[in-house]
């Protein structure tokens, strides 16, 4: 394999929306160039991204975060018909791994398992196993997918911990957002005729904005964690990232949108944010800011290919055509032309 990295830009209007809040409930927000951005988190997107992970591929390949490990080994040991107490062996078999409960029977912290690794230790167990190293192995041993493209860290063992092949940008907008408030009332439908107003009167933050959203794969590290899995977890990874949304306050306003614009390309030297072409932020004059966005991202990254990187091996754009920037596919093409042309060559 000769790509190293691949890239996805994404531009993407949100309309009056609440995607990701802080402690106090507003929107997040970030300044950048000077102004104040809409902002989503890596984390919320992530999250979403895991949840469409359950629909794109199979139980047994995406992973759990989990306090509760003790029945995940449980019910492994349930599907080996083991005839001895399965809570005792579950835990001592955890504990040759090197968890420690030191409070009932769930762990401190959450822990990322995939049930690979889960049924091997269950397998220890009902063999009779007592080696030590062979526990930890099995925890190092099969990730799943999505534990291998986000990682697992594991404070008290570092040899239990996987890097992350991918990562994800906070989302900010091209242009500057001031949020703006939605006052409403909700009615007591069983209230007195004689009692006029609300029964509930509240507020609620929220912005609308073009966001611009970067994301980036390692595929040499995520080879080395999935090896022939690597295709499948690329488009997996590609389809969720690009079709995915956060579920904050989705009732309430329903803002689940698609990408305006996505620049895909495949990298041999070094992944590259091209968040710089937003730091001025782009202005409109009731024109909208989707087209003076995806013109900013382009400008931009001719200039970085022309001062500080080379162009890419392959690009791809889907939405509106860019031929300057790459070849025009559906999501569909992209899946074939990246993974089955790119990755195998």
């Amino acid at each position: 394999m000769k790509a190293k990295y691949l890239d996805l830009h994404v531009i993407q209007t949100v309309p009056p929306s609440c995607i990701n809040r802080d402690d106090t409930g507003s929107p997040k927000m970030a300044i950048y160039g000077g102004v104040p951005r809409a902002r989503v988190s890596s984390q919320a997107w992530k999250h979403a991204m895991r949840g469409m992970f359950s629909e794109l591929f199979s139980k047994e390949q995406v992973g759990v975060r989990t306090k509760r490990v003790l029945e995940m080994i449980i019910g492994e040991l349930k599907k080996l018909n083991y005839q001895g107490d399965m809570e005792k062996a579950a835990m001592d078999g955890l504990k040759k791994c090197g968890f420690d409960f030191k409070k009932g029977t769930s762990l401190d912290t959450l822990f990322f398992m995939s049930y690979a690794q889960a049924k091997k230790i269950a397998e220890l167990i009902v063999a009779g196993e007592e080696d030590k190293g062979l526990y930890k192995n099995a925890l190092k041993e099969m990730p799943a997918i999505d534990m291998a493209l986000f990682g697992r860290m594991v404070t008290g063992n570092q040899s239990l911990s996987y890097d992350a092949a991918a990562q994800v940008a906070h989302s900010i907008s091209t242009h500057e957002v001031r949020n703006e408030y939605d006052y409403f009332t909700a009615i007591d439908d069983l209230a007195p005729e004689d009692n006029a107003g609300a029964g509930h009167l509240g507020t609620v933050e929220f912005y609308s904005a073009t966001l611009y959203r970067y994301a980036t794969v390692n595929l040499w590290e995520l080879q080395n964690h999935l090896g022939d899995d690597t295709i499948s977890a690329v488009q997996g990874f590609v389809r969720a990232f690009l079709l995915s949304m956060p579920t904050g306050k989705q009732n309430t306003f329903a803002n689940r949108t698609v990408p305006d614009f996505a620049y895909i390309s495949v990298r041999d030297d070094q992944p590259v944010n091209l968040a710089g072409a937003f730091e001025k932020p782009v202005y409109t004059q009731r024109e909208g800011y989707t087209k003076k966005s995806i013109e900013a991202l382009r400008e931009y990254a001719q200039k970085t290919y022309h001062t500080f990187v080379r162009p890419p091996m392959a690009a791809y754009c889907i939405g509106e055509p860019e031929e300057t920037l790459g070849q025009s596919v559906s999501i569909a093409q992209l899946e074939e032309e990246i993974v089955l042309n790119v990755l195998t060559k």
